[in-house]
């Protein structure tokens, strides 16, 4: 299978389809969003996910779902072609679809994107005017494949043939439109021969690593190796591990970055063995209105995320209090390096993340 194929998002035809990798591995299945209430389950239930693909997926969803608001409106009999309705209903559906996961930077960013391209046009009519909604959503997908193509470039000169190099979660080709953050100089690698050997965490509780990065890695013949999410420190202390590659979901301005749960305790792990820790994610992930980790919103989840849906039945007393959050806070002190599509950005981050220096 080639990258391309994984495909996690793809509008086509006018339509809006995705895979639903909350049931990978065990089966490929694609669904189509047609309007806000879907893109909003889409993505706060990981039918979806990755930054860059929440990004693309909220682009085009605003698009359908106004397209479908709009039909919504038309039956009722009043003008829906008037300008000023749209843009309300426009901001209603922007609202809505960004609370579906609140930690995540690209999804209020690719929506806000669509916003303002409608706010600062000029169109004639309302069929111009979601013309210039899909042309955006378009341009986004097209960013992030160049994107990916260029973190992988930059990432991959910080690699060495035959490293073992760990990541967390998934940050491929399921959640972008690429080749991946984080993966991406591993694939890049994988195709010039580099025979990397890859450690993927088993990333509890959603099993995003298990289930997702063994899955894409494997179906392109890739040396990939699953181990359990506390093993990381004895694969390191066996020299297993040459390089920590990871991607996130909002960078704050003085390089904090938020990622799933779990990133921080391996960075602080990587700094004490002195294996290098890079952090991949486009631009767009960068919030340079938030100072520092400490100000990030970090999403709280179901309980049951843990206690039972991998497991057919509960494992741990009725009852139980659980404390579920989705990302965790990596300080900058315990990342080598940010590589965005721009390049490689090194400490101190509050310099080298400015917008003007990238």
């Amino acid at each position: 299978m080639a990258i391309s194929d994984i495909a996690p998002v793809s509008f086509i035809g006018g339509k809006l389809v995705i895979l639903d990798q909350s049931k990978l591995p065990g089966k490929e299945e694609r669904i189509e969003l047609k309007c806000k209430e879907d893109v909003w389950k889409a993505i706060n239930g990981l039918r979806v996910r990755g930054a860059p693909a929440i990004g693309i997926t909220a682009a085009y969803g605003l698009y359908v779902s106004m397209r479908h608001e709009l039909k919504s409106v038309k039956a009722s009999g009043n003008d829906f072609r008037d300008k000023q309705v749209f843009g309300d209903i426009l901001k209603e559906c922007r609202d809505y679809i960004a609370t579906a996961r609140p930690t995540v930077s690209n999804l209020t960013w690719a929506l806000d994107r669509l916003v303002n391209a409608f706010k600062n046009s000029h169109p004639k009519d309302v069929r111009e005017a979601a013309e210039i909604l899909l042309k955006e959503a378009d341009a986004i997908r097209m960013e992030d494949e160049a994107a990916c193509e260029a973190m992988g470039l930059s990432g991959l000169k910080l690699l060495k043939p035959g490293m073992g190099i760990l990541t967390h979660c998934n940050a491929g080709a399921l959640a972008t439109s690429g080749y991946g953050t984080a993966l991406a100089p591993v694939y890049m690698g994988h195709e010039r021969g580099y025979m990397f050997r890859v450690y993927a965490t088993e990333t509890r509780p959603l099993l995003q690593g298990a289930r997702l990065t063994t899955w894409e890695l494997e179906k392109v013949g890739m040396d990939v190796t699953l181990i359990c999410d506390d093993a990381a420190s004895i694969a390191m202390s066996n020299g297993m591990i040459n390089a920590v590659l990871v991607g996130c979901t909002r960078i704050a301005a003085n390089g904090d970055v938020a990622a799933k749960v779990g990133t921080s305790a391996l960075a602080i792990l990587a700094k004490a063995y002195g294996i290098p820790f890079y952090v991949f994610a486009p631009t767009s992930t960068i919030d340079f209105k938030t100072p520092t980790g400490d100000d990030i919103e970090i999403e709280r989840r179901d309980g049951r995320e843990i206690t039972d849906m991998w497991y057919g039945e509960e494992v741990v007393p009725e009852g139980i209090k659980c404390y579920n959050p989705a990302f965790d806070i990596t300080k900058a002190e315990y990342i080598t390096a940010i590589i965005t599509e721009k390049g490689v950005v090194r400490p101190p981050y509050a310099d080298g993340l400015r917008q003007d220096e990238l």
